[in-house]
C-alpha cells in the first residue's frame, strides 16, 4: 500500500473509533494511560479535556504523548499507534469545531474557560490491519 493508501485508511480508522488510550509522561518518567474521546480532521487530532487535569500540567512538561484506536468492541478492528506531539491549545474555532452536546457533561459550553483542546501533531503512525496489512506513516516533516 502506498503512503496515500495508507493515510486514507489511517482516516477510516479515525472515523470508526471514536475512543482511544491517550498515554503522556508523569512526573518521574512514569507513563499515565487514560480513555479519552478522539476527534479528527485528516490526520489532525484532536482531545477535549479540563485545562484543570493533570495530563495538561504533564504535557507542559513533556509534550511527546502516544494515542492508541482500535480493537475495541463498538469500533474497528483494524488497531492504530500514534506517536505526537501535543500542544493545549484554547483557540475559539478549534473549540467550537471540536465541541458537542456529549461534552455538556463536563463543560458549560464551548466558551468554558476550563475546556481546551489537545491538538496531536503526529509523528509516525503505525497501522495493523484486520485482514493483516500493515503499515508505517512518517510525517513529511520527519523525513527531511
Amino acid at each position: 500500500m502506498d503512503n496515500q493508501q495508507l493515510e486514507q485508511t489511517i482516516i477510516k480508522v479515525l472515523d470508526d473509533n471514536k475512543f482511544g488510550s491517550f498515554g503522556t509522561i508523569e512526573a518521574g518518567n512514569k507513563p499515565k494511560v487514560r480513555y479519552m474521546a478522539v476527534f479528527h480532521d485528516g490526520l489532525s487530532i484532536y482531545l477535549a479535556t479540563s485545562r484543570k487535569t493533570h495530563k495538561v500540567e504533564e504535557l507542559k512538561d513533556n509534550p511527546n504523548a502516544f494515542l492508541l484506536l482500535g480493537y475495541e468492541e463498538g469500533g474497528g478492528k483494524d488497531v492504530l499507534e500514534i506517536e505526537a506531539t501535543v500542544a493545549v491549545t484554547k483557540d475559539e474555532g478549534l473549540r467550537s469545531k471540536v465541541w458537542n452536546e456529549s461534552l455538556e457533561k463536563w463543560f458549560a459550553g464551548p466558551d468554558d474557560p476550563d475546556y481546551v483542546i489537545l491538538e496531536l501533531t503526529p509523528s509516525r503512525i503505525e497501522y495493523y490491519g484486520k485482514d493483516e496489512q500493515n503499515g508505517v506513516w512518517s510525517s513529511p516533516a520527519q523525513s527531511n
